[in-house]
């Protein structure tokens, strides 16, 4: 195919009409995203879904917000088999991983990360005082497989943090 031809070939995008025969996009309104229980959660993470399977015609991908209030942390957890990834929309995080969660990376505002399958993870608030917001994409769609807990003094560097 010539790149320059008007002639552009475009797949198959049927399944995606609306009620009307349309293929539009979807917008989900601020303020009129599902009600959290449709997504997946982890205690100390809040995740609020803008695009998935259970609410628009999207098939392979789930991107929301993920919020935890100062100072807060998730429970530990993996996404199965989804790839993840994440950038920082405001506040600083750390995400604790490894056998017992013994190593951590701290990101500030404006940082990505991709966090592969099965790999399990606690997400934290560094900040005692501010929320911490992600902004978060998976494929297939948002799997979250809640671990067990650990305790506070259990991740490194964790109750002494500034």
């Amino acid at each position: 195919m010539d790149p320059n031809s008007d002639d552009h070939e475009i797949g198959d995008n049927s399944m995606y009409r609306n009620d009307a025969g349309l293929i539009v996009p979807f917008v989900t309104r601020a303020g009129h995203e599902p009600d959290s229980g449709l997504t997946g959660q982890s205690e100390g993470a809040t995740r609020i879904s803008g695009v998935s399977i259970q609410h628009t015609p999207a098939t392979r991908i789930w991107f929301g917000k993920v919020h935890n209030l100062a100072g807060y942390r998730s429970t530990p957890h993996h996404h199965g088999e989804a790839e993840t990834g994440g950038y920082v929309l405001s506040g600083r995080a750390r995400i604790y991983f490894g056998e017992k969660f013994e190593d951590y990376l701290d990101m500030s505002e404006g940082d990505w990360v991709f966090v592969p399958p099965y790999m399990p993870h606690v997400e934290c608030n560094l900040d005692r005082n501010k929320p911490l917001t992600w902004m978060t994409t998976r494929t297939p769609e948002n799997i979250v497989v809640n671990l067990p807990q650990v305790r506070d003094d259990e991740l490194r560097d964790w109750t002494d943090r500034p």
